[in-house]
């Protein structure tokens, strides 16, 4: 296994989808190198989760939701990125979803209208209609550590299955 695995136990997420949100269980099949692993909920949040499990951040991949409006219509999107680089949110991407104006999406909406709980959404599972935007950066570090639809678990993927999602786009975004 990959460094990203750390010192956790990971089994086949479609296996286990009792440790996945209801919308990432129904996706996993997308991605079938997933596997899963029981974490302590209160270590979801990358820096606490990386340090608990021996998990590089270069390995740990961040979802965040953010909602770009034009003219009175908002847009969602996923952006991924490594734990390590940052999005250009006000650049890149909000030219890519062709947005006047982007922010996160405040967290009781992303919540909302994902089905997943804040601190594990992961791009597995979102609204079809959503782009996925994942950074290059992602893809080139192969095995990664995403979210899993809670704060109890996370998944380890091949990047390149991330990349392949319906609705992915890779592009550059890091600034």
């Amino acid at each position: 296994m990959s460094a990203a695995a750390g010192t956790l136990t990971w089994t086949p997420a479609a296996e286990h989808t009792d440790l996945l949100a209801a919308p990432v269980a129904a996706a996993i099949a997308t991605l079938p190198s997933a596997r899963v692993a029981e974490i302590d909920p209160d270590l979801a949040d990358t820096a606490a989760f990386c340090e608990a499990y021996g998990s590089p951040p270069e390995c740990s991949a961040n979802c965040v939701v953010v909602a770009g409006r034009r003219g009175g219509e908002t847009k969602h999107a996923a952006v991924l990125v490594l734990a390590t680089d940052r999005a250009d949110i006000n650049g890149v991407v909000r030219r890519h979803i062709d947005a006047r104006k982007i922010s996160f999406a405040p967290m009781d909406e992303a919540v909302e209208i994902t089905g997943m709980e804040y601190g594990g959404i992961t791009p597995v599972g979102l609204p079809e209609d959503w782009p996925v935007l994942v950074d290059e950066g992602v893809v080139a570090a192969g095995e990664v550590v995403v979210g899993s639809g809670i704060r109890g678990s996370k998944l380890l993927v091949d990047a390149a299955e991330l990349a392949a999602l319906p609705t992915a786009e890779v592009l550059a975004l890091t600034q």
